[in-house]
């Protein structure tokens, strides 16, 4: 399957050996979180290729079908049926197409970052804890779990010991901070090596937390 998802790229240093695939939120793009790699402030010694796919643009019922950019339909504001799970699986596909040719030209799974943020972290828990190849971390940001009871028998034994660092905000009023705590809480109950950060932010990303991602995959990917 190819992807057919288009991307933003930008490059870390000359010759990467190392990708992180960065999944925007809804109704953004992949330009939307292209500007946080200066921002990171890796190391000369790393180099690394950021890919930013742009979702494919679908009418989102709770905004009244307006057509944006959306990795899946949100049909409700009720969390148990927020996210429509055909269309999480459908997108979690496309971006594994698009992970799958980036090993089939030689990059090491095991150097690859999956990161999303809200939706787009949604997609990265789907296919990452379900991905058949060990990744090299999965980075959730402001995000939930959809569907966490299917966790369980769907997951792949390949990422169990995959590294998952899980930020939110005290006061994000898109997705509560509670449901990102009940994604964490679940993956420690599975024995998944998860570490959970908070900040007394809204529904955004905030400048500690940047540095606290950059450490993270420095010590990934180093």
């Amino acid at each position: 399957m190819n992807s057919a998802l288009p991307f933003v790229e930008v490059l870390h240093g000359n010759k990467p050996d190392a990708l992180v695939v960065w999944l925007h939120g809804l109704g953004d793009s992949g330009n939307g979180f292209a500007p946080i790699v200066p921002e990171l402030k890796l190391p000369s010694s790393l180099s690394v290729r950021f890919v930013f796919p742009h979702a494919p643009v679908r009418p989102v019922t709770i905004n009244n079908g307006m057509q944006m950019r959306a990795w899946y339909d949100i049909k409700s504001l009720d969390f148990e049926n927020r996210a429509d799970s055909e269309g999480v699986k459908d997108s979690a596909a496309m971006v594994k197409a698009l992970i799958e040719e980036e090993i089939e030209k030689g990059m090491s799974p095991e150097r690859i970052i999956l990161a999303g943020f809200s939706q787009g972290g949604v997609i990265a828990y789907q296919l990452g804890l379900r991905f058949e190849q060990k990744l090299g971390g999965i980075l959730a940001l402001s995000t939930y779990l959809s569907q966490p009871e299917l966790l369980e028998q769907e997951r792949h034994p390949a990422n169990q010991h995959t590294d998952i660092l899980i930020a939110h905000g005290l006061y994000d009023e898109v997705i509560p901070c509670a449901l990102g705590k009940a994604a964490f809480e679940r993956l420690q109950a599975l024995e998944y090596p998860v570490q959970w950060r908070d900040y007394p932010m809204q529904h955004n990303v905030c400048m500690e937390e940047i540095q606290e991602v950059s450490q993270w995959l420095q010590k990934r990917l180093s």
